[in-house]
């Protein structure tokens, strides 16, 4: 018979010390450890138990936090060498469609580009129009370059992958009469001053710079906003 002993809690406690573990990791543990021990109390610790403390938990907080209070107990049943009595995590479904209050609309993203024209920032308004337009990270601008616009598709390399993104008709058209009319005849097309591609931390302070003439929530436009707006959507450059 397996009973669940305070002793075992404390010396759980003082392995968690011998490793390391932040104060915070602890007492985390602890707390979720002991969750379990009033459950319990003095009856036998058996996988049924267990399962029914998964249900209890289930009723009570949210996935997320069940997950983390089955972290906690599967790892102190591993160094009881309980192994049999570890639990599965509950199946998170990832969320398909956006929520509205934290997502750029179609509306909104047109808003700003309004403001952006208004304020006479071509090279903001045509960076949003080819992130939106192609799906881009903005950090991945740099990939669009003369080069790649007179190929019809741009090949970027991030973090080890390899993929080409072709330019839409009336986005490669529209960017080469920039570049054109800018004289830019090789290399990026969004730059600085001194050819440099635009940081990434400046576009979204040139966006933020937009909200309030556009109305638009400044917590909407972050680093996947426009990447978002480009997964349900598509666009009509003008």
């Amino acid at each position: 018979m397996r009973l669940l002993k305070e002793d075992y809690i404390h010396r759980y406690i003082r392995y968690l010390l011998t490793e390391e573990k932040s104060p915070s990791t602890i007492q985390k543990y602890s707390c979720d450890i002991r969750k379990f021990y009033e459950f319990a109390g003095s009856k036998e610790v058996t996988k049924e138990k267990v399962m029914l403390f998964k249900e209890h938990l289930k009723s009570k907080y949210k996935v997320s936090s069940v997950n983390s209070m089955i972290v906690a107990l599967n790892r102190f049943f591993a160094f009881l060498k309980w192994d049999d009595l570890k639990l599965k995590e509950l199946k998170i479904q990832k969320q398909v469609f956006s929520i509205a209050n934290k997502e750029l609309t179609k509306e909104e993203y047109e808003r700003l580009l309004k403001a952006a024209k208004s304020k006479k920032n071509e090279r903001l308004v045509l960076l949003m129009q080819a992130i939106c337009a192609t799906g881009i990270r903005v950090s991945e601008h740099k990939f669009i370059t003369v080069e790649a616009l007179k190929q019809g598709y741009m090949t970027i390399s991030n973090k080890g992958k390899v993929r080409e993104v072709f330019f839409p008709k009336d986005l490669r058209k529209i960017l080469m009469k920039y570049c054109e009319k800018k004289e830019i005849a090789r290399g990026y097309v969004f730059r600085t001053r001194t050819g440099k591609p635009i940081d990434r931390s400046n576009v979204w302070t040139m966006m933020k710079s937009l909200c309030e003439e556009a109305e638009v929530d400044k917590n909407k436009v972050y680093p996947h906003s426009l990447r978002h707006l480009f997964a349900v959507t598509y666009y009509t450059l003008e």
